[in-house]
């Protein structure tokens, strides 16, 4: 018997596809998703749950992200943020993307009607759609709010991860939804006013590319401040207590400190610093939720 060895172009070939499934963002969206299973129940969340949830909901946000690479092939080959992608070097054929793409969809399907339940895989699946389709297709190229009307699909995943485990929809999942939908903005126009240029060119409507570069400085200001009051309500209604409050609180502040410096800055000289803190300031959020939550069901317990 031959024993079977992994060769240099299979390996990169494999990069290739790993690459179309953008895991840096799948990774925040699984984490989302797994905190909102995590805070949907005060006891133990069921192991195998856990597991094939967060394996069909990584795997559907991977198909999207696919799609994502094969609608935008040509004006990835435009932009330098995205000329190394695998569709525009040829490293994989278009058609092996899309072919790829929904199979994970399909794959991602299979695994959450057998192990989770219905609900989660239709709005997996509608997610799916909203990211794939609505936002990349139409979205993207037709007005300077795609960001705000398509982050609602990435807003989804702690929802996702709230039916997975209740099987239901409720005003605290719903929260958790708005908390990302109000901070992908900010997140994102940070990123573009850095790309405003690459955007133009390929005639992306971007808000920096609409509305100037000082206009959607001020729009990220604002809604840093909008997205500290969002953050305070988990504490108002008693979803979350002293702990949370105080990492939302200074998490916030700092995402104002970031936005200002940004609106006062020259051009897009704080952008980027800006974008790497909205990314920090999501995962240390989530982690305060978590550690907030299991902190009083402790204490209810021992006390």
């Amino acid at each position: 018997m031959t024993e079977m060895t992994a060769t240099p172009e299979t390996i990169a070939v494999w990069r290739q596809y790993l690459e179309l499934c953008k895991p840096k963002v799948v990774l925040l969206i699984v984490f989302t998703a797994i905190v909102g299973m995590l805070l949907s129940t005060p006891g133990m969340v069921p192991l195998h749950t856990l597991f094939f949830a967060s394996v069909g909901i990584g795997l559907a946000a991977a198909s999207g992200a696919a799609v994502n690479h094969w609608v935008d092939q040509k004006i990835d080959a435009e932009m330098e943020r995205t000329q190394g992608r695998p569709l525009v070097t040829g490293g994989l054929s278009s058609q092996s993307a899309l072919l790829f793409a929904l199979s994970l969809t399909v794959i991602s399907m299979a695994i959450l009607v057998t192990t989770t339940n219905m609900l989660t895989a239709i709005l997996t699946f509608i997610c799916v759609i909203g990211y794939a389709v609505v936002y990349t297709m139409f979205l993207k190229r037709s007005t300077p709010h795609n960001i705000v009307w398509g982050g609602a699909a990435g807003a989804a995943p702690p929802i996702l991860g709230w039916t997975a485990i209740t099987g239901e929809v409720n005003t605290e999942a719903l929260l958790l939804f708005l908390i990302i939908f109000i901070w992908t903005p900010p997140h994102f126009w940070a990123l573009a006013i850095r790309r405003r240029d690459e955007y133009a060119k390929v005639d992306v409507p971007m808000l920096p590319v609409t509305h100037g570069i000082p206009f959607t400085k001020m729009q990220v200001l604002l809604y840093t401040f909008m997205l500290l009051a969002v953050t305070l309500i988990p504490f108002v209604i008693d979803m979350s207590g002293l702990v949370y409050l105080a990492g939302a609180v200074s998490l916030g502040i700092g995402f104002i400190y970031h936005a200002f410096k940004l609106y006062r800055s020259e051009g897009d000289d704080h952008a980027m610093k800006t974008f790497a803190y909205s990314i920090f300031y999501l995962t240390a959020l989530f982690g305060f939720l978590l550690a907030d939550h299991y902190l009083r069901i402790a204490i209810r317990t021992f006390v």
